[in-house]
């Protein structure tokens, strides 16, 4: 018996990264997983493996959205859960931020997952009930230098996520969010997509950085964040609604040791 058997689930930015590893462990888990992303090689090819359906999908987009809740009903009848994982980051200080750089993270980040909440939550309403998982940040809960378009969007997230909780707990849906840190993605390690960047030298920068900053001493990895988002997707978790969780091996406690 898998934690997600039966259940239908909604995975953006599932190509790669963190939402990879959730499409992953969620059809482990025995969920019919519906990938989406805008990386439709990768996402595809992704979804043939696991045996799963594909859906492109630019979270900014209304129209993408209606197509794809349109797919995932055409494909499975329903839909249970909603794992909001698509989102981008750009490092600018704040004072040398383009208007365009920053509504570009904006619409992505944050108008990405109220659309996602809005298009998905009354199918998961109709279902009889379910979940949506929201990914924030680490950077959702404090401040950081040369992420600051990020963290704004981040902390958007937040608010977006107690206020669907409340609104929609009558439904019988839970809305909580994830905040992981430095999780050792595409995203957060640009060099990881770069063929010609010198891996192992990349990552013993990573290395030295995180043993400095995170009191566990590595960068997190993304099946970990997966297994937060299982928790927060099946029963394990049914009395939680409205909450933010931060997955950062102790960096937002150890802050104050810098």
């Amino acid at each position: 018996m898998g934690k997600l058997d039966g259940r239908v689930v909604v995975v953006t930015g599932a190509a790669r990264g963190q939402g990879e590893q959730e499409a992953r462990l969620f059809t482990e888990e025995g969920a019919r997983v519906v990938l989406a992303d805008v990386l439709d090689d990768l996402g595809e090819e992704l979804a043939k493996e696991l045996g799963q359906s594909y859906v492109h999908l630019d979270v900014a987009r209304e129209t993408d959205w209606a197509a794809a809740v349109a797919a995932a009903k055409e494909a499975h009848g329903r839909i249970d859960g909603l794992v909001n994982n698509a989102g981008i980051l750009r490092f600018n200080a704040l004072v040398d931020t383009p208007l365009d750089e920053f509504m570009n993270v904006v619409q992505v980040n944050q108008v990405g997952c109220f659309l996602g909440i809005r298009a998905v939550a009354p199918e998961i309403a109709a279902a009889g009930g379910g979940t949506v998982v929201n990914t924030a940040s680490y950077t959702a809960v404090t401040g950081m230098a040369a992420v600051g378009t990020y963290a704004a969007t981040k902390h958007a997230v937040l608010g977006l996520t107690r206020v669907a909780a409340i609104e929609l707990a009558p439904r019988r849906i839970r809305v909580n969010a994830m905040c992981p840190g430095a999780i050792d993605t595409p995203m957060s390690n640009p060099a990881l997509l770069d063929p010609e960047a010198d891996a192992k030298e990349t990552s013993g920068a990573l290395d030295e950085l995180y043993r400095r900053l995170v009191p566990l001493g590595r960068i997190g990895r993304p099946d970990e964040v997966a297994r937060l988002a299982l928790f927060l997707t099946c029963d394990d978790s049914s009395y939680i609604t409205g909450q933010p969780f931060v997955i950062d091996g102790g960096w937002l406690a150890g802050v104050s040791m810098i």
